[in-house]
């Protein structure tokens, strides 16, 4: 008998996903709600609403992201939306083959379409990038395109002006103070400029790792906002580029920013291997400030864990660290703040 004008139809393919992942209704309701929270949404989801979601009910925008990610954490693979029936009106974020084009696209929809970014959810899939990253294959794209246009250390200089001030000002004003400013900026200046002709490699190395900070400092102004989603997407761009200008000491500092998401988020033990991650990449490549702060991310993992004298350890070890005065304190990491405020006030979180 044929369908009736308007008439819903159920959502066989995710009725069939929830299936296969093995949760009730109830189960899936929780772990919506929980991707929510994590993104600072507070949903009253509950076995009924999934229950409407299986028989057609078109769930909003936000809360049909959320059940992707639910959905992709409990798979142990990422659920694209149109294998569960919602592909209508799921926008993805802005993406590219490069990082710094994904820089560019990410920074331009900050400033013309803002709401739709501020929306982004935060994904553990999105979270494990450093873990298995080789930047040599994107590094190679990168110097292919290289352009005729020549930039030097005084652009790359004002670069880092900008984004101290922008930084100072977000300390005193805090809400994500000027986003829409620093996003165009990395947008329209920045990006340009990593594609410029430099008269030597250094050169080129910092100006990507100044426009890495600038990246961090963007994914920190969303955090303040409480948009971790796209606060982890900037992350991620700026851990990528930062491999191009330091596969060391700076793409660990990024790789920090994404364990301290994970920490937050409740995921643990990833925030755990991220930490590790971030050691093992600055091990012998940075100075004692940066590698206490590194230190003491991974020391509160740990104490997240339960493992008490494993977290101990490594709070030793990062006094240590701190006290060790080898080198000024990288710019990267200065963006924090000076470590030996950080340090405390991360100590305590981990004692705590």
């Amino acid at each position: 008998m044929p369908r009736a004008l308007g008439e819903r139809q159920p959502n066989e393919r995710l009725r069939e996903m929830i299936t296969a992942c093995g949760l009730s209704y109830d189960a899936v309701a929780r772990a919506v709600v929980r991707v929510a929270a994590e993104n600072g949404k507070a949903l009253r989801t509950n076995r009924s609403a999934v229950a409407h979601w299986v028989a057609g009910t078109i769930p909003g925008e936000q809360t049909a992201a959320y059940l992707t990610e639910a959905l992709s954490r409990r798979a142990g693979r990422p659920v694209a939306p149109e294998q569960i029936g919602l592909a209508a009106g799921l926008r993805p974020l802005p993406a590219s083959s490069s990082p710094t084009g994904e820089a560019a696209a990410l920074a331009r929809a900050d400033v013309d379409n803002r709401g739709f970014l501020a929306t982004a959810v935060y994904t553990v899939t999105g979270a494990s990038l450093p873990l298995g990253y080789d930047h040599e294959p994107v590094a190679r794209l990168l110097r292919a395109r290289a352009g005729q246009a020549k930039a030097g250390r005084g652009e790359v200089a004002v670069v880092r002006h900008v984004t101290r001030a922008f930084g100072a000002a977000d300390e005193v004003l805090g809400g994500g103070h000027g986003l829409s400013s620093v996003a165009a900026y990395l947008a329209d200046t920045v990006v340009p400029l990593l594609s410029a002709w430099y008269l030597d490699d250094r050169t080129r190395r910092e100006a990507f790792g100044a426009a890495a900070e600038l990246a961090w400092l963007l994914g920190w102004k969303h955090h303040d906002l409480g948009q971790e989603g796209a606060a982890q997407a900037y992350y991620r761009t700026g851990f990528q580029l930062a491999a191009e200008a330091d596969p060391y000491g700076q793409a660990a500092w990024m790789t920090r920013a994404l364990a301290h998401q994970a920490l937050t988020a409740g995921h643990r033990r990833q925030a755990r291997d991220l930490a590790i991650t971030a050691l093992a990449r600055a091990a012998g490549h940075a100075d004692g400030a940066t590698e206490s702060l590194l230190l003491v991310t991974h020391a509160r993992t740990l104490a997240a864990l339960g493992e008490r004298p494993a977290a101990a350890r490594a709070l030793i070890a990062a006094e240590d660290a701190l006290a060790r005065s080898d080198e000024p304190q990288a710019s990267y990491s200065l963006l924090a703040g000076p470590a030996p405020g950080t340090f405390a006030s991360h100590t305590a979180r981990a004692l705590t």
